[in-house]
């Protein structure tokens, strides 16, 4: 990754703080431990544990942050860092959020071209306990041999108590040069306190393959 990246994913947090100044801005930090960083049914880790950390910072309804974790393609590269950005807000009863998204790793090999930036929009609306929602990000410019790339998912949450919660989603993601293919998840979610939680999920995909296959994994976080 180049690190100029990040260093102008700092510099926009600091200039939104201050551009806020007469709006109530809000800064909250998050890290997470999981037994594998999965991303779209592929374990990003080599299947090992996953330390992450993350910073946002919410102003009326803009939003932008960093986060950060380990990770292990075989190659040099140790480490993924992502900046977003964008805008949220609420519509008839639905809740909507456009923004972009930027990929990045540190140490990856030259030739490699892993870096990237998604455009996103999520739409989702709350009936009683259950949410339900969608979402899709496009990149002119994807991981590695893939240009153009596109991911479409459904999704959905049942907050079965104040600290119990089922949540799913199942996606699809299309590509121009390898192999389009969906992946699913399901797991469960419990609060410990208000800052604290855990959650056990299993993940699959259709494409045979280690690095694809179904596993179940186990996070703990921590929110402040």
């Amino acid at each position: 990754m180049r690190m100029y990246f990040a260093s102008a994913a700092a510099a926009a947090l600091l200039l939104a703080a201050g551009a806020a100044s007469a709006q109530s801005t809000e800064v909250a930090f998050n890290a997470n431990v999981t037994s594998d960083y999965v991303f779209r049914g592929f374990s990003q880790t080599n299947e090992d544990p996953a330390l992450q950390l993350g910073a946002d910072l919410t102003t009326g309804a803009f939003y932008a942050g960093v986060w950060a974790s380990n990770v292990d393609f075989g190659d040099s590269t140790n480490l993924e860092i992502d900046a977003y950005g964008g805008i949220r807000g609420e519509t008839s009863g639905f809740t909507w959020d456009v923004g972009l998204v930027g990929y990045f790793y540190v140490n990856a090999p030259s030739a490699t071209d892993y870096d990237y930036i998604e455009v996103k929009a999520a739409a989702s609306r709350a009936v009683g306990p259950v949410t339900l929602g969608a979402a899709v990000y496009y990149s002119p410019d994807f991981y590695g041999v893939d240009e153009t790339a596109t991911y479409v998912e459904l999704n959905g949450e049942w907050a079965v108590t104040d600290k119990v919660s089922l949540s799913g989603a199942v996606g699809e993601q299309y590509l121009d040069v390898n192999d389009d293919y969906a992946t699913w998840n399901l797991g469960a979610s419990y609060a410990f306190t208000d800052t604290v939680s855990g959650d056990v999920r299993y993940h699959d995909t259709d494409i045979n393959g280690v690095l694809s296959e179904s596993r179940v994994v186990a996070s703990l976080s921590l929110s402040f």
